[in-house]
């Protein structure tokens, strides 16, 4: 009878240990869940500005030092220009690979793949656009 007793005052402890483990971990969650939610002084976010500006600022300035645009150009303007012709040629090799059936999601896979390689020659465009820009 005692070691029954034992037995069972251990896994009382044990299980009374995980439930307090458990209490706190809830309240460390329901303070973070609260922090997260409130919002700050809009002053606060407008005396960052500027700093924000000026961070984006110096992220430009070394892009710039990095890509040498005036001494490069014409290499990014031909890496450019060859990455549109292959996803050109991707989207017409897709097209003519396109099989079209009863089976709607097949159908729809390959619409969707199709306009991501309209959507990429797009952003070739606009990077173009702002090569120029330079």
């Amino acid at each position: 009878m005692k070691q029954d007793e034992f037995f069972k005052i251990i896994g009382i402890i044990i299980v009374s240990f995980f439930v307090i483990y458990m209490v706190v971990k809830m309240f460390q969650l329901q303070s973070n869940v609260i922090e997260g939610l409130t919002n700050s002084d809009t002053a606060e976010e407008s005396g960052t500005a500027s700093t924000y500006a000026a961070n984006i600022k110096a992220q430009i300035v070394k892009l710039q030092d990095k890509l040498l645009i005036s001494k490069y150009r014409k290499d990014y303007e031909a890496a450019i220009i060859n990455l549109d012709d292959l996803v050109g040629y991707l989207m017409i090799e897709h097209i003519l690979n396109m099989k079209l059936g009863k089976d709607m999601k097949s159908n729809m896979e390959s619409i969707n793949a199709l306009n991501i390689l309209k959507n990429s020659k797009e952003s070739l465009n606009a990077t173009m656009t702002f090569l120029d820009k330079q």
